[in-house]
């Protein structure tokens, strides 16, 4: 089962079994966490990923995507067979190619930094289930969840999934999660 709670903004915990995932942490979470970073940095600490790429830790397959001049990562990570999606903010317009290296996916978390690139993206990628991220302003945050039809939606203290099988199978599922204190 992969347990998924906000730590604040864009950064999300996600837990399966006895490995935990943070992307997109103001800083590394230490050895017991893979720390996922939105900005490649030139040394990066063991257990860290900042470089887009292809990697592989205890089960979890992970690709980096770097956007412009590799800048910025953006990244797609697949546990148990569910695809996931953490797009790097600023929200940006993404490449044919770079839409090729995200693949399917079934879980996606967007960045609510510009509601036309997010909504043109999320048409493009089409996921199972939608996870909006605060980043940018409290009014782009809630013009994105009201085009994303979850305007007034209850935010959760976590979202859960128990395999493939527990995703939306027609439609698409908005959840809103509030940070954790």
């Amino acid at each position: 089962m992969l347990t998924f709670t906000s730590l604040g903004g864009k950064t999300i915990h996600c837990v399966n079994g006895g490995k935990a995932v943070v992307v997109f942490p103001d800083k590394p979470q230490g050895n017991d966490v893979i720390s996922l970073l939105a900005n490649p940095e030139e040394e990066p600490a063991d257990g860290v990923i900042s470089w887009p790429g292809e990697y592989d830790y205890a089960g979890v397959a992970i690709r980096g995507i770097g956007h412009g001049e590799g800048d910025i990562v953006s990244y797609a990570i697949e546990i148990d067979g569910i695809r996931m999606a953490f797009l790097a903010s600023p929200l940006k317009e993404w490449t044919d190619y770079e839409l090729e290296l995200l693949g399917n996916i079934d879980i996606l978390f967007m960045p609510a930094d510009d509601v036309k690139i997010a909504q043109k993206l999320i048409d493009l990628i089409d996921p199972r289930t939608l996870i909006p991220l605060p980043t940018k302003d409290q009014a782009t945050f809630e013009e994105l969840l009201d085009k994303c039809g979850a305007k007034g939606k209850e935010p959760e203290s976590e979202y859960k999934v128990k395999g493939r099988g527990s995703l939306p199978v027609e439609g698409r599922d908005v959840v809103v999660l509030k940070a954790r204190k």
